[in-house]
């Protein structure tokens, strides 16, 4: 039996297209042997191959394919936000890439792909590693008619977080409130604009988690006194201490959201510690787990209520 001649790397490594193959001298025939599967039209890969398959590839080797099939095709919504490293909540679509062509063309129509069409300004396209996609903040503009306001929240919060650059490879945020203002001035009218807008309103720069950011929104729905991000606790000659994720400074309450790290032997031996150093300052500590976040964080918001009013906050018109 005669063996097929092995297809280059870069054909095995990922989904490709055939004018691809075309570029190597592969052959239409050798492209119809068996072990060759066609995903999509004119999208093949190696073997079985299929997309609910390549979960172990990087996102731009999965979906580079599908963007240079067709000609001014970015990828966008959903597919681009898990490239960028959103905070998503759990897909809604059946795990479609989203694909966008400008305004004008018609969208992709093709097996597993939901295509979009719209307006692309300068600046909103971008490459990562070959795979062309719009922008974060395009991005964050487009998921804004999907997703809710705390989730488009939780995302700006995470766009516009300081990066601390002794544990990330990066010293400038990955957006500004400014920058993520001026898409949502571009594409006035766009659906989901209300919603952007509202979630930018929202948005503060400091957290350093999604939990973080869903317990402060919790928190300010539930008509407590909004909290302070990441501020510094001050002892009384001024001096910095460190910064708790949330804290009330007039009732000197302080919130903690103690993810699954803070288990860990030596990290419980440096919370203990830190809560002993900040209640001799006259400080109290709440501290809330991914447990009291359940059923619309209604435990960690009672559990904030409650110090809130042992130090002398009550609910009403006038509380600060």
């Amino acid at each position: 039996m005669r063996i097929p001649e092995p297809l280059p790397d870069s054909l095995r490594a990922e989904p490709f297209t055939v004018e691809e193959a075309d570029a190597y001298g592969v052959s239409r025939g050798r492209l119809r042997h068996r072990r060759i599967v066609q995903l999509s039209r004119s999208i093949k890969c190696v073997d079985a191959m299929d997309l609910a398959e390549q979960h172990w590839l990087p996102p731009h080797r999965r979906y580079r394919a599908y963007t240079r099939v067709t000609l001014y095709s970015v990828a966008s919504h959903r597919t681009a936000a898990e490239v960028w490293g959103f905070p998503l909540p759990p897909p809604d679509d059946g795990g479609l890439l989203h694909i966008l062509r400008p305004a004008g063309m018609a969208p992709q129509r093709r097996k597993g792909v939901c295509g979009h069409t719209g307006r692309l300004f300068a600046g909103e396209v971008c490459v990562v590693e070959g795979l062309t996609l719009t922008s974060r903040e395009k991005t964050w503009l487009d998921l804004a008619h999907r997703l809710s306001i705390t989730d488009l929240t939780v995302i700006a919060d995470f766009l516009i977080r300081m990066p601390r650059p002794e544990y990330e490879d990066r010293t400038t945020p990955y957006a500004t409130q400014a920058s993520l203002l001026a898409v949502i001035s571009r594409h006035g009218g766009k659906r989901g604009i209300r919603k952007a807008r509202a979630a930018l309103e929202l948005s503060r720069i400091g957290a350093d988690s999604p939990p973080e950011t869903r317990l402060r929104l919790a928190l300010i729905e539930a008509g407590l006194p909004e909290p302070l991000v990441n501020e510094p606790i001050h002892d009384d000659d001024g001096g910095a201490h460190h910064q708790p994720d949330l804290t009330y400074p007039l009732y000197k309450v302080a919130v903690e959201y103690e993810g699954a790290g803070h288990s860990q032997t030596d990290q419980v031996e440096r919370d203990i510690l830190r809560e002993e150093r900040i209640r001799a300052l006259g400080w109290y500590e709440v501290r809330i787990s991914r447990q009291h976040m359940r059923g619309d964080a209604r435990d960690a918001v009672n559990k904030v209520r409650a110090a809130l009013v042992a130090a002398g906050w009550r609910a009403g018109p006038a509380a600060p």
